[in-house]
């Protein structure tokens, strides 16, 4: 997680994009490292996008079970993060979503 509700996001297409959280969901919806997230891409700016929604648990496996997602997209079942055994704190541990494309 980066300043002011910004992100960075490893997508499908295998592009590291800089998303910035939308303004609804902005302190009220919080995203761990590995949670599925819907992006929107823009149209003037192709290495940067904005985080649209984020996918529960339970719709997450029904994208991966309608093969919304690829096969070897892991899914968040619960609180991730925490700290490593080398870590000596928070604020170095990298955070990793994914674009869901219609």
């Amino acid at each position: 997680m980066l300043d002011n509700g910004c992100c960075e996001a490893m997508c499908i297409d295998g592009t590291k994009r800089l998303c910035q959280i939308r303004g609804k969901m902005h302190k009220k919806v919080w995203i761990a490292a590995g949670d599925i997230v819907l992006v929107g891409l823009r149209e003037y700016q192709d290495d940067k996008a904005d985080i649209i929604l984020k996918y529960m648990p339970d719709e997450a496996r029904l994208l991966k079970a309608y093969r919304e997602l690829p096969e070897s997209t892991p899914l968040n079942e619960g609180i991730a993060g925490g700290l490593d055994e080398e870590d000596d704190g928070a604020g170095d541990d990298y955070i990793e979503f994914i674009l869901i494309s219609c």
